[in-house]
């Protein structure tokens, strides 16, 4: 099952991360060297657990985001290298809990860690990953960067406790939604942005520059992510598609075709959902649902809005390689659904 979104002609069609990679690879062998360093324990769980996903093959968006922020505005300590390192652990700590909670199998193609070391070693290595996150952000000495991504990592978790609460509710609005992947995703893009202009001793009008970017790309990124569960591969999406559907999770591609439903289309949604009947043959009628009703071209149509957005928070800053590469990071993320 798969579908091809259309999107404005001509554009997104060969956008890349390649120039963000590129421009971060030195500092980003660095991170990756103080990521197996920082994973390590005396007590062997650990790094297994934490090895697994860490080098399942993510692209390290976030950490790339902080030392390309960091970068931009002339940066050239080692705080960054720190910074980013801890963006990731948190990141990866928060996908650990995410796949328990959510009971997920699989994760960027590979047994998720709960299904080969259990529930509660994922849990425990993701606080550590999380501990160490905060001794690094402490030995950077800003209190303005460890503010900004202390505060995340609480509002990632309130994020984690709405999701449940809204869970199999098809009551839940649009805004409803936004708040959750705002929370859960958007909140540590704007936070790897942000710190970077931070250690750089920036003004507050460029800090703020790159925490809208980040934000809004956050956004963009988790409506296409959303759209890809419905329309995606596997492989583009580094879990089972329809895995959405089948743990209840209320998405806007789900929420604008239960309002645009009939009464008839409703009640399915309902069984379907809130009922727990997620099987192959209603997750097929699900994404018929969905496509008939404009669910998934409306959830790019709004990830491009928030695309734009970010696109807009970058305008007023420098031309430089950096901000060409973080506007080409907007185009990619939305042309995975191409």
């Amino acid at each position: 099952m798969g579908v091809v979104i259309p999107l404005e002609e001509g554009k997104n069609k060969q956008a890349s991360v390649k120039p963000l990679v590129d421009l971060t690879k030195a500092d980003m062998e660095r991170v990756n060297q103080l990521i197996l360093s920082k994973a390590g324990s005396d007590v062997q769980m650990i790094p297994e657990v934490a090895n697994h996903l860490i080098s399942s093959g993510g692209k390290r968006l976030r950490p790339m985001l902080t030392l390309a922020a960091a970068s931009m505005f002339g940066y050239d300590g080692d705080h960054h290298i720190k910074l980013a390192t801890s963006v990731e652990f948190m990141h990866t700590a928060t996908l650990l809990h995410d796949d328990v909670v959510d009971e997920s199998d699989l994760r960027r193609g590979k047994s998720t860690a709960r299904m080969i070391w259990g529930n509660q070693a994922s849990v425990l290595v993701g606080d550590f990953l999380l501990g160490q996150a905060f001794k690094m952000m402490v030995e950077v000495g800003s209190l303005e960067a460890l503010d900004v991504l202390s505060t995340a990592a609480t509002v990632i978790a309130e994020g984690e406790v709405l999701q449940l609460s809204v869970a199999k509710n098809m009551e839940t609005t649009e805004d409803d939604y936004l708040q959750v992947i705002r929370a859960k995703t958007a909140a540590l893009f704007a936070a790897a942005a942000e710190v970077g202009p931070i250690i750089a001793s920036t003004n507050r009008a460029e800090r703020n520059a790159l925490k809208s970017y980040g934000m809004n790309l956050g956004l963009a990124f988790q409506l296409v992510d959303d759209a890809l569960d419905y329309g995606g591969k596997a492989a583009d999406l580094g879990k089972n598609t329809g895995d959405d559907f089948r743990e209840g999770k209320i998405t806007l591609p789900v929420i604008l075709a239960w309002r645009r439903g009939t009464t008839e289309d409703r009640a399915f949604w309902r069984e379907a959902i809130e009922g727990g009947k997620s099987d192959d043959a209603n997750l097929e009628r699900a994404f018929n649902l969905i496509t008939r009703y404009g669910g998934l071209t409306d959830t790019i149509a709004r990830a491009q809005h928030y695309g734009m957005i970010a696109r807009d928070a970058l305008a007023p800053l420098p031309a430089s390689p950096w901000k060409d590469a973080l506007l080409e990071v907007i185009d990619f993320s939305i042309a995975r659904v191409s």
